[in-house]
């Protein structure tokens, strides 16, 4: 009887929790548009293939990079005027300074006329007018050098976005087809991480206990991996299960399903 209870818990201590699971990219990305426009390129061909720094999708930018260079030129003009009146400003403060000095001395002397006073007044204030109008139009120039400048990082960025990269990512699906127009929030593509795997299995709540310490065999073979990741309340979709993640090395083709076994130590 006693051989027989021994090997009862023998039993019960070698049992293991068997799951199925499909073994899927470490993440897919549902790709958005970020801009508005007619889509010009895809490259259909690298559906399935991981992608280089060249654009999969393209969406139509001609417009984008005329205004970007009038942008360029403007740019180039705004500054060079720029420069042109700060010379002038250093010159009229000069000549200012100088009218300003003078009319002190004029207003001084009792042998001047108030007419002849009135004149080196005027001419003063003329000068310290220009002075302050040159200074005026360096500050609006500089505005608008300022607007300018957030419009060309605007295109930047629209021409940015409507030239879809993604290095290193597997491209999943193609949404869209050349000469669609497409708007903000328009889904163009997936793109997969396949860097690693993953698996998601659903446990009993029995099976919830020291979940992260058990040893994980995948198709019978005892591995190094762990559960990842467990969520403590019960899935929406699968009731009364807990949704928990093994993240395990990239396989050489995805997709297919492996039996999960967790077991103690």
């Amino acid at each position: 009887m006693k051989f027989f209870l021994i090997l009862f818990f023998s039993v019960i201590g070698v049992f293991a929790s068997e799951y199925y699971a499909k073994v899927n990219p470490y993440e897919i990305r549902d790709i958005s548009s970020n801009v508005s426009g007619q889509v010009t390129f895809i490259d259909e061909d690298k559906i399935g293939f991981k992608l280089s720094s060249k654009p999969y999708l393209q969406i139509d930018s001609v417009l984008d990079y005329k205004e970007l260079k009038s942008i360029k030129e403007k740019l180039n003009y705004l500054r060079y005027t720029v420069k042109v009146n700060d010379k002038i400003l250093n010159n009229l403060r000069s000549s200012t300074e100088k009218k300003r000095a003078n009319y002190k001395r004029v207003a001084a002397l009792k042998i001047k006329s108030q007419i002849e006073k009135d004149k080196e007044y005027y001419d003063m204030v003329i000068s310290e007018n220009s002075l302050l109008n040159t200074d005026k139009e360096i500050q609006n120039l500089k505005v608008q050098i300022t607007d300018l400048k957030l419009r060309q990082a605007q295109l930047r960025r629209s021409v940015y976005y409507k030239n879809l990269k993604a290095e290193g990512y597997v491209l999943y699906e193609l949404l869209v087809k050349p000469g669609q127009v497409v708007n903000i929030a328009t889904p163009l593509a997936k793109v997969a991480d396949v860097s690693r795997a993953k698996l998601v299995i659903y446990l009993n709540e029995s099976d919830l206990a020291d979940v992260e310490k058990k040893v994980v065999y995948l198709d019978g073979i005892k591995t190094l991996y762990k559960v990842t990741r467990v969520s403590h309340i019960a899935d929406s979709k699968n009731i009364s299960k807990y949704m928990a993640q093994i993240i395990i090395n990239a396989p050489t083709v995805f997709s297919k399903l492996v039996k999960i076994e967790l077991k103690d130590e």
